[in-house]
């Protein structure tokens, strides 16, 4: 067994005692499955992408066409989310969070730079489970955020190689030397000339073999995220004469406090995109990398129906957390409204989900580990801060009343609800939105007589805890 650093290069072997946990694992496994023949355990394909909100034919996040068959394909499967949402608006925190099954204000992984292996010493992430379930668990790009990789996590782990750049960058003129950046790539690059083709090469590849037990396979696609290059194709999608901008009023921060404000920095990057006029060009090369990635959806799923346990398979596709596009004349994620925290999520349950199934209860990606563990038959640690999601899976509609959280920094938290959205922020100040009459929150009831009885009913959702952020690092970078 091995583990493959983040160039894909070099390999550790595992430490003694991770080997000893895996064989005897493996051992109780067999004999388990010696004893009942009846139900053979299922396999997992594990999709995760970078920064993908829900800019996909089947959430119709983005007003127009986007071209996403193969995620289309997916959701038919089984059952897709319409209100999923992450545990942070960023990628560390967040990946952290579902992988380990404990919240960032458990954790104290608030942000980036937090290292969520020294927060969480002892936690038993997803991939650990199932090694110790006695599954065959191999992982390739970017599941764990980039710097703070996670060795025993896996029994091999290929990471992805660089992508091609065009050659004079920044090519829309805002930062220098930043990756804030889009356009197409040289009119003689093609899809093997990205990184994640070469990820989704090594996934191909495990799904081509025979395996001699069952396998959990997480597959981590990096785009859409910056810098937003992709061959020339997938521009040549989105005419920039076709392309539509989200509607933004010009007043739509009148009515937040200073933390969201903080939070927007309206005056940054919404400011460097209007001045440069780049915001048609933004918006079509976000579209481009997410049809890109939709090719390379379109390859796992291809790879999978070509082996005899397909239809023993489970497979989940997630998105780490949202995106701004200049709603709220915000860029990137990091903040709690809608944009940035809306994920997509997909689950196909073998025998369990039916196709084509849509589900619009709020869960959150926290619910995702009890989750697999349950669908898998792997215990299911009482620790872990969601809930399986079984029910749902079983019947979409079925009553589901659990608000869900999401927290960007010590006390900051947005409570989600079916028909709600309530901001807290560490200083006390509120947002409040009412989905049912304004989706795009673009107006705060918080201080409102009304709403108060409405505040009160979710703020019993907030965290009880909130420990104080663990001490920031510099992810360590590639070699």
């Amino acid at each position: 067994m091995k583990i493959c650093d983040l160039t894909g290069r070099k390999c550790y072997g595992l430490t003694a005692m991770a080997m000893l946990v895996v064989v005897c694992s493996f051992f109780l496994f067999a004999t388990a499955k010696a004893k009942d023949t009846t139900e053979p355990p299922l396999n997992v394909l594990f999709i995760a992408v970078d920064d993908l909100n829900d800019w996909t034919s089947f959430l119709g996040g983005y007003k127009s066409d986007v071209y996403t068959p193969n995620l289309d394909r997916l959701a038919a499967r089984g059952v897709f989310f319409t209100h999923a949402y992450c545990a942070a608006p960023a990628c560390n925190p967040s990946r952290a969070a579902l992988l380990t099954g404990i919240r960032p204000s458990t954790s104290g992984v608030y942000h980036n730079p937090n290292p969520w292996r020294k927060a969480m010493p002892r936690a038993v992430t997803i991939p650990q489970h199932f090694t110790a379930g006695g599954y065959k668990v191999h992982g390739c790009g970017k599941i764990f955020h980039g710097g703070f990789k996670d060795p025993q996590s896996w029994q091999e782990y290929f990471a992805r190689p660089g992508c091609a750049s065009p050659a004079d960058r920044p090519v829309n003129n805002i930062h220098p030397a930043s990756h804030f950046d889009w356009g197409p790539l040289g009119p003689d690059k093609t899809d093997r000339d990205m990184g994640d083709t070469a990820v989704v090469d090594y996934a191909v590849n495990f799904l081509s073999k025979k395996h001699d037990r069952p396998y959990f396979l997480a597959c981590g696609i990096f785009r859409p995220h910056l810098p937003w290059y992709a061959p020339q194709p997938y521009f040549d999608r989105y005419p920039l004469k076709d392309v539509v901008l989200p509607v933004v009023p010009e007043d739509d921060l009148d009515d937040i406090p200073e933390l969201g404000l903080k939070m927007a920095r309206p005056e940054r990057d919404h400011a460097n995109v209007l001045k440069t006029k780049q915001w048609e060009k933004a918006v079509q090369a976000y579209l481009a990398c997410i049809t890109y990635t939709d090719g390379q959806i379109g390859r796992l799923l291809d790879a999978l129906d070509k082996r005899d346990d397909a239809d023993r398979t489970v497979i989940v596709l997630w998105g780490d957390h949202g995106w701004h596009l200049g709603e709220k004349h915000h860029w990137r994620k990091f903040s709690l409204w809608e944009e940035a925290t809306r994920v997509p999520f997909v689950i196909v349950a073998p025998k369990l989900t039916r196709a084509g199934s849509r589900c619009e209860r709020t869960v959150s990606l926290m619910d995702l580990y009890p989750t697999l563990a349950d669908l898998c038959g792997l215990p299911v640690g009482d620790h872990l801060e969601g809930d399986s999601l079984r029910p749902l899976l079983v019947d979409p509609k079925a009553k589901w009343d659990r608000p869900i959280v999401t927290t960007h920094g010590k006390d900051n938290h947005a409570v989600r609800s079916e028909r709600w959205r309530y901001i807290r922020y560490s200083d006390g100040t509120e947002e409040l939105y009412d989905h049912e009459t304004d989706p795009m929150e673009w107006k705060n009831l918080a201080a409102t007589e009304t709403s108060k009885p409405i505040i009160k009913d979710l703020a019993r959702s907030l965290p009880k805890v909130n420990v104080p952020e663990m001490a920031k690092e510099k992810p360590k970078k590639k070699k």
